[in-house]
């Protein structure tokens, strides 16, 4: 009986850290249904940027890119494009050229990723005196700008308070399939319920690949982009949390993203953000817990934030379900009353963690689909049936996190189609 007692009290225990540490997200979620953040009509400068694109053989979908960014209701005179044409060997660079960006070409076959490219850019920018802007924006070469995108952004960044922008990510392919659906689902999810909430509270927001504004303050102070690991964007979002550089998000300012719809594409994307995450937590996990411990106010919030949302919650959640089958296992010759009762706890602990990680995935999911109903440009049924899929698109993370864990990974290109998907809203 005490071994019962001890794989429930150590279950319950678990459960309890869980629900404390993530019931936040539950406040956030509450947050970005009710409120919304009052329109700013005070007189805004017209500040001088930079498009910045890294792009490996992206022939295909850079071109619709820059042609977007050259439709910006915004001076043509106050937004550069440049393109940097990473290890490419196809007509990225010409394609480029001809849709009217400054293209730089790199080729570099030890420094792969778009963290090295972007550091690159910077410190060529410097050495050609070209780096007379105010901020650079970030973009992926699969990205379509909405014709505000930039007017939005500069309006929040003309307040001086933030280090970075980031904006709300849409997806040009949502209805491709479920896979695509399911990475639709949780960029808008993180748009809505993470980043409203953390703008509307005045704590940090944290930037999500592309579709970002960086400070050139903060590129000149790095001494360009010092954040090489596999998922820079999130390096660099606990970098400004740790350093207290707040982060904004503008709801106004849209991009269309494609996401990969083949398994195998998708397996390798995550697999790359996976251990990403975990290179991050090694790099800057205990910063991120002394500035949650020692930093004061809003700070040290955006510090646990962070820290919660690079926490391998995953792994500890299996490695909860791990315990109670090794449990099992290990009262396979004892009694058969007390062998009873202990598995059936076991079981009801997997069956219930497994059923609540399914339940609070669809809560979301279904609650994400209905708020940002009218943004998402598929047929309604399609819309439903990717609400139930969104859950199980989730759970295949499972499997991808532990095999991140053990497996050697590099970055790697993925494939762009161009596909149309949302262009009638461009």
């Amino acid at each position: 009986m005490y071994l019962l007692e001890l794989v429930e009290g150590f279950n319950l225990l678990l459960a309890a850290l869980f629900t404390i540490f993530y019931f936040y997200q539950l406040v956030y979620l509450l947050i970005g249904l009710c409120r919304r953040k009052r329109e700013d009509s005070s007189p805004i400068r017209i500040h001088r940027y930079a498009a910045v694109i890294c792009a490996r053989n992206e022939a295909g979908v850079i071109g619709d890119l820059i042609r977007s960014l050259r439709r910006q209701n915004y001076p043509s005179d106050r937004l550069d494009i440049y393109v940097v044409a990473d290890n490419c060997t196809d007509r990225t660079a010409q394609v480029a050229r001809q849709a009217g960006a400054y293209v730089y070409e790199r080729f570099n076959q030890c420094q792969k990723g778009k963290g090295y490219a972007l550091d690159y850019l910077f410190h060529a920018l410097e050495r050609d005196g070209r780096d007379k802007y105010e901020g650079y924006f970030i973009f992926d070469a699969d990205n379509l700008v909405d014709p505000n995108f930039t007017a939005e952004m500069n309006r929040l960044f003309d307040s001086g308070d933030y280090a970075a922008i980031t904006c709300y990510r849409n997806s040009r392919n949502f209805g491709a399939n479920w896979i695509s659906a399911g990475y639709a689902i949780w960029f808008l999810r993180e748009a809505r319920f993470l980043n409203l909430p953390r703008m509307l509270l005045g704590t940090n927001c944290h930037v999500s690949g592309t579709g970002f504004l960086v400070s050139a303050d903060v590129i000149r102070r790095n001494g360009g982009w010092p954040y090489h690991l596999l998922t820079e964007d999130i390096e660099f979002s606990v970098n400004c949390a740790i350093q207290g550089q707040r982060i904004g998000y503008c709801e106004k300012a849209v991009i269309y993203d494609e996401q990969p719809t083949s398994f195998r594409q998708s397996w390798d994307q995550r697999m790359r953000w996976s251990k990403g995450f975990y290179q991050v937590d090694r790099h800057y996990g205990h910063g991120l817990v002394q500035g949650a411990l020692r930093r004061p106010g809003r700070q040290s919030w955006s510090c646990f934030d962070m820290l919660m949302t690079v926490a391998p919650g995953m792994l500890l959640t299996l490695a909860l379900i791990a315990f109670n089958l090794v449990v099992c296992l290990a009262c396979w010759n004892a009694p058969s009353y007390l062998s009873y009762q202990i598995v059936g706890a076991a079981v009801r602990f997997i069956t219930s963690t497994l059923a609540s990680f399914y339940l609070g995935l669809l809560l979301f999911g279904s609650l994400t689909v209905a708020c940002e109903w009218r943004h998402i440009a598929i047929p309604p049924w399609k819309k439903l049936l990717y609400v139930f899929s969104f859950p199980l698109f989730m759970f295949t993370y499972i499997p991808i996190s532990l095999a991140a864990l053990v497996k050697k990974v590099e970055w790697t290109p993925i494939y762009h189609s161009g596909s149309q998907g949302a262009l009638d809203k461009i």
